[in-house]
């Protein structure tokens, strides 16, 4: 579980592949629900790359 302003590493993103590899930080202060499908929102991952949508299974939680 991921709570608003987790610093993450995306590990895999199929909503912009240039995000992988890359940390950001959640969006979302509550689960995601049916609107995004299932789907984290991660910001600030980079000035080139809006905030993507991920599966919890993409993303690792740092520190």
């Amino acid at each position: 579980m991921f709570n608003a302003g987790d610093k993450v590493l995306i590990v895999a993103c199929e909503d912009d592949p240039r995000a992988v590899g890359k940390t950001g930080r959640v969006l979302d202060e509550v689960p995601p629900g049916p609107l995004t499908g299932g789907r984290w929102t991660v910001d600030r991952i980079s000035i080139w790359i809006a905030p993507v949508l991920v599966h919890a299974h993409e993303i690792r939680k740092i520190g």
